[in-house]
């Protein structure tokens, strides 16, 4: 875990796997897509609605969040402000992940989203491939370690960058 690792050395470099907070309201989707990133070898913990997300993100310090937008409790848009005003989260790269259109990106990266999926794109009732291969693409952006289960091609992603 991150708490074992010496201090003036990244933990990155040194092979421990990516760590993703999954924040989904479906259970369904929620249970098939964090299966299909433990398969690939990511490190996954798992939240069903706003306020959770915040409690886990604080806890669980991941390294991304794939954070879903309509949530309960508190909505997707108020989590990623939220977060990005934390000094305990405001460094955790986040991943909107959403069946909103693609008009909300611009909006979402001025809240402070690192990149954004669109789950009607991702063709999730066919299998996770292409999720995986997307979240490789961004995570190759970020720096973050990407498992050798994690295809390494890319559709449905877009990376918001400056």
């Amino acid at each position: 875990m991150r708490a074992n690792r010496p201090p003036a050395m990244s933990w990155k470099r040194v092979g421990v796997m990516t760590k993703i907070l999954l924040v989904e309201d479906s259970k369904f989707l929620r249970m098939a897509t964090e299966r299909a990133l433990v398969r690939a070898g990511y490190i996954v913990c798992t939240g069903a609605d706003g306020a959770h997300a915040m409690e886990l993100a604080r806890k669980e310090k991941p390294d991304v969040i794939l954070l879903d937008m309509l949530l309960p409790k508190m909505t997707g848009p108020d989590v990623l402000k939220k977060l990005k005003k934390d000094p305990l989260t405001a460094g955790i790269a986040v991943v909107a992940f959403t069946g909103l259109s693609q008009k909300n990106a611009a909006r979402l990266k001025q809240d402070g989203a690192s990149a954004f999926l669109d789950k009607t794109e991702l063709g999730l009732d066919k299998g996770c491939e292409t999720l995986l291969a997307s979240l490789a693409k961004i995570f190759r952006q970020l720096n973050l370690e990407i498992p050798s289960g994690a295809r390494s091609q890319s559709v449905g992603a877009q990376v918001l960058s400056d």
